[in-house]
């Protein structure tokens, strides 16, 4: 190739490098957060944990931020700690459906803690629907909103080998649905397929490591906790608190709000 031929490769090259660099700028520049801010954070706690009322919702209130609560309905908590549900709902935290029982797939590697009457894999696609609506209206119950977002139990998709998620989606405003809890494109977001992470034994700092991913990609973190401070999959009450004081620090950095107003404002960011 003479010399004329290998500049008029490289211009070509340059040429696509530049423009595909461009096109990713104007991508991320598209999408922005409410304030400026450089990444979506949201903070779920799954299955109606006493370590929750007792830990998670006394911090989040001392440092203004507001987190989304998946009761599983059949908790101990529910029946017994009733107006400590109702009262964080007031404080406006989000209370999301996840399901009746906490039916899982008993199928799945390591879920021999799956009990026979809640094996996701011996249920209908009809018989999860109708226990996922009627949470819903457990949930109004409580809290007297209509609106809900939905974490599936251990995020199976398929009752009886079937996928349930259509059957219900269009209940909800967003899913959490998959592994993997930072974003890596907003332009690509799934409201209704959204990666968590599920944090158990970690440090203050690898929770904060996680949310300067995200900032650095201009996207979200998704994190959902089980036990703090207590109960099981759980991480430390200082671990949860260090990482909720660096978000509290940095609201310039991080927008933290309940699940449902973070996907309603993606919808309308995705429309433009």
């Amino acid at each position: 190739m003479n010399v004329k031929n290998n500049r008029l490769v490289f211009g070509f090259a340059l040429g696509f490098f530049l423009a595909s660099t461009s096109y990713a700028e104007d991508a991320a520049q598209t999408f922005k957060w409410p304030k400026g801010q450089k990444a979506a954070i949201s903070l779920s706690y799954d299955d109606a944990l006493s370590s929750q009322l007792d830990h998670v919702i006394p911090t989040l209130n001392k440092y203004g931020l507001k987190g989304t609560f998946y009761l599983q309905l059949n908790s101990s908590t529910i029946d017994q700690r009733l107006s400590e549900w109702r009262a964080a709902a007031k404080k406006g935290h989000e209370l999301g459906n996840h399901t009746l029982f906490h039916q899982c797939s008993k199928s799945g590697p390591g879920r021999d803690w799956v009990e026979p009457g809640r094996d996701l894999d011996k249920l209908t696609v009809a018989q999860m629907k109708d226990q996922v609506l009627l949470a819903n209206t457990f949930l109004y119950a409580i809290d007297g909103k209509r609106e809900r977002t939905f974490t599936a139990p251990c995020i199976d998709k398929n009752a009886g080998g079937q996928n349930y998620i259509d059957a219900v989606k269009s209940e909800f405003v967003g899913i959490k649905l998959e592994g993997g809890g930072v974003a890596a494109d907003m332009s690509k977001f799934d409201p209704y397929d959204v990666g968590v992470y599920f944090p158990t034994g970690v440090t203050g700092q690898q929770l904060i490591d996680i949310a300067k991913e995200a900032a650095a990609k201009g996207t979200m973190a998704n994190y959902t906790f089980h036990g703090v401070g207590g109960d099981h999959l759980s991480v430390t009450a200082e671990a949860h608190e260090e990482f909720i004081k660096y978000l509290a620090a940095h609201k310039d950095i991080y927008w933290v709000d309940t699940f449902i107003e973070e996907m309603k404002y993606v919808k309308t960011q995705q429309k433009k």
